[in-house]
């Protein structure tokens, strides 16, 4: 049994290729299945079968088109009411590939419908694929179905849930397992997670919280507490992954492409992936900066937590050779169906932002409404500006309407990406104010 991580850095996603003779099974795949084609193709082996561990709600899988180009057998939970075709993989059901025997655990918590692959080869060896249950160093949340998928289950429930799945469904595996989620550090799926792209059981026993002594209180406190904010597609993704995305290249194909423009649509909402200097300096009207430069600009998870699923909106990149790999970065959170176009900018003047004079805010930083957009927990240990209004960006074009009005605004996040994004929105919305970005300045006062 061979085991290939695939790894998707922005979203810290994990999928996995197993390879047993001349046949292979995938758990999890991302939404590109071009990567799991190349390693079929370089082992001259067919792809058999895709583990679907649960309805995914921050990536888009590809487990549909998979089956649709290869005849993979597609397995998953029966309580996640797919509506693809599929075999149902539950407590008790095996499936064998070569000298590899599956097996399905069901283990609720981040999800009602979660299951957990058990991977056995003749040699003995262990593996289990724990999708978004256990995590190295942490277990999924369990706050991200109350308002999604075919099954809807409150947090307290799952939490319940997954005390009981972390207290017995792993009684029977051996400490050498070796164990592979689905994500790690980065993945709003979880809080504390290592940076580790795997672990063993045993391991995990030692050292992860969630296997201590704790009683169902203890654990299903500490679970719930500060768990990061939910991205407005997380539930779109659900949705989407119940009933099978289509083909991404056929669906990127369908978006149209403009060059050199200089105006669109009124009314319809631009998402500008340039430099914040470019953006700054000129932009369509309408536009919100959400950028896009290299893999830490996490443009997935921004795009899906500031525009709403089935929002339309216009993409703006800096040159034609960006097109096709921001539109692949999308396509991974299911929302390149909602481009109305991929645009390039005419050598025109259109808009710029208010330009920001850090002096005179140094020494008067009472005279402006200052917004911090960071997340309430960063916000929780510590302010960067004792009088700052906090309203987090996934927040903010909902929130516009408590903003004070009477001073100049200044938007700060940790760092200076977020800012970019939040200060566009503003300004985007409130005509009759000046609004600055600190940007990268924040770092002198932290």
């Amino acid at each position: 049994m061979i085991i290939k991580q695939f790894q998707d850095k922005p979203l810290a996603h994990y999928s996995y290729a197993i390879l047993s003779g001349d046949k292979i099974s995938l758990v999890d795949p991302s939404r590109d299945p071009k990567p799991y084609y190349v390693f079929a193709e370089e082992n001259n082996a067919q792809i058999v079968a895709v583990f679907e561990t649960h309805p995914h709600a921050d990536f888009v899988s590809s487990h549909l088109q998979i089956h649709n180009e290869t005849g993979a057998t597609i397995y998953t939970s029966k309580l996640v009411g797919a509506d693809y075709p599929h075999k149902t993989f539950d407590d008790g059901d095996t499936f064998s590939m070569s000298e590899v025997i599956f097996s399905a655990l069901n283990t609720p918590g981040h999800s009602p419908d979660g299951i957990t692959i058990v991977a056995k080869d003749k040699k003995s060896k262990h593996a289990m694929f724990t999708g978004d249950t256990l995590f190295i160093g942490d277990v999924g949340r369990p706050d991200l179905r109350e308002r999604a998928g075919n099954m809807k289950a409150k947090r307290e429930e799952l939490a319940r849930a997954m005390f009981q799945t972390i207290q017995n469904k792993f009684k029977q595996l051996p400490d050498e397992t070796i164990l592979y989620p689905a994500h790690g550090a980065g993945s709003l799926c979880g809080k504390n997670m290592s940076t580790d792209s795997s672990s063993t059981l045993g391991k995990e026993r030692k050292s992860n919280w969630a296997f201590k002594n704790l009683s169902e209180k203890d654990f299903t406190d500490h679970i719930l507490a500060d768990q990061p904010f939910i991205p407005s597609y997380f539930g779109f993704d659900v949705d989407l992954n119940k009933s099978g995305a289509s083909s991404v290249e056929s669906s990127i194909a369908k978006i149209p492409f403009l060059m050199e423009v200089a105006t669109v649509e009124k009314n319809i909402t631009v998402v500008d992936t340039r430099n914040e200097i470019d953006f700054k300096n000129n932009h369509l009207p309408n536009s919100i900066n959400i950028m896009a430069r290299n893999e830490d600009d996490k443009i997935e998870t921004w795009l899906g937590a500031i525009i709403a699923p089935n929002e339309p909106y216009y993409l703006v990149v800096d040159s034609i050779t960006k097109r096709q790999e921001i539109i692949e970065r999308i396509a991974k959170i299911g929302y390149e169906a909602q481009i109305k176009a991929v645009v390039t900018l005419a050598n025109l003047d259109m808009e710029q932002s208010d330009k920001f004079d850090f002096s005179t805010f140094e020494g008067r930083t009472e005279d402006y409404t200052i917004l911090d957009i960071r997340n309430r927990s960063e916000v929780q240990e510590g302010k960067v500006f004792a009088n700052a209004v906090n309203i987090p960006l996934n927040e903010l074009r909902h929130s516009i309407k408590i903003i004070p009005r009477n001073k100049p605004i200044v938007v700060h996040c940790a760092g200076g990406y977020r800012s970019a994004a939040g200060s566009s929105i503003v300004a985007k919305e409130m005509k009759e104010v000046k609004v600055f970005d600190l940007s990268e300045k924040v770092n002198i006062y932290k």
